[in-house]
């Protein structure tokens, strides 16, 4: 029985090493070689100080900045541990809201993102990715036309022509990855940084 039982624990030991531990290190390594902004989070750093990463989104809420789209993930709630609030952009709870095509709590919630932009003067169309969100949560992307929707609101809190915001956006337009593949994107993060740029 010995004789089975030692190259077992033998072969347990030798792919916890291999698989747990040689393998992630190696590809560690490699990443870091290979691509090191993209292996440690793509982030980007203003005076010194990390201000966000290309991967992950964040919630702007001024009028003087473009809006990503919405996150339904969600945190503790502080005063109620055992109940959730919501936390948008919340990388720690990446997720969606789970809620399928026939849900009435997501008609219900659409409906109402679609009246609240409307109502806040933001924007004059209602792209499809302003009312709805990403199965992460965390979408850092917008569709060129959501950016563009809400071109005349951001020039008018900046003091813009809107000719000047919307070239902003047609340059920080990303196109299909090989032509074929994604469609047509905006980096809200990195688009609100070059919103800041423009004298």
């Amino acid at each position: 029985m010995l004789s089975q039982i030692r190259p077992a624990i033998v072969m347990i030991g030798l792919f916890t090493a291999l698989t747990g531990l040689v393998y992630p290190l190696a590809i560690t390594g490699v990443a870091q070689l290979a691509m090191p902004t993209q292996a440690n989070g793509s982030l980007i750093e203003g005076d010194g100080t990390v201000i966000g990463s290309t991967l992950i989104g964040q919630n702007f809420v001024s009028d003087r900045y473009f809006h990503g789209r919405p996150s339904a993930t969600t945190a503790p709630d502080p005063a109620d541990p055992s109940k959730t609030t919501d936390a948008p952009y919340n990388a720690s709870n990446s997720m969606g809201s789970n809620l399928g095509p026939t849900s009435k709590k997501l008609v219900d919630r659409v409906n109402a993102a679609i009246e609240a932009e409307f109502a806040a003067g933001r924007i004059d169309v209602v792209a499809a990715d302003a009312v709805t969100t990403s199965a992460s949560g965390l979408d850092p992307h917008i569709s060129p036309q959501f950016a563009l929707a809400q071109a005349s609101a951001v020039a008018k809190a900046r003091n813009l022509s809107e000719m000047q915001v919307r070239a902003l956006v047609e340059a920080n337009t990303e196109g299909r990855v090989l032509g074929v593949i994604g469609e047509p994107r905006v980096n809200v993060l990195l688009l609100n940084m070059a919103l800041d740029r423009l004298k």
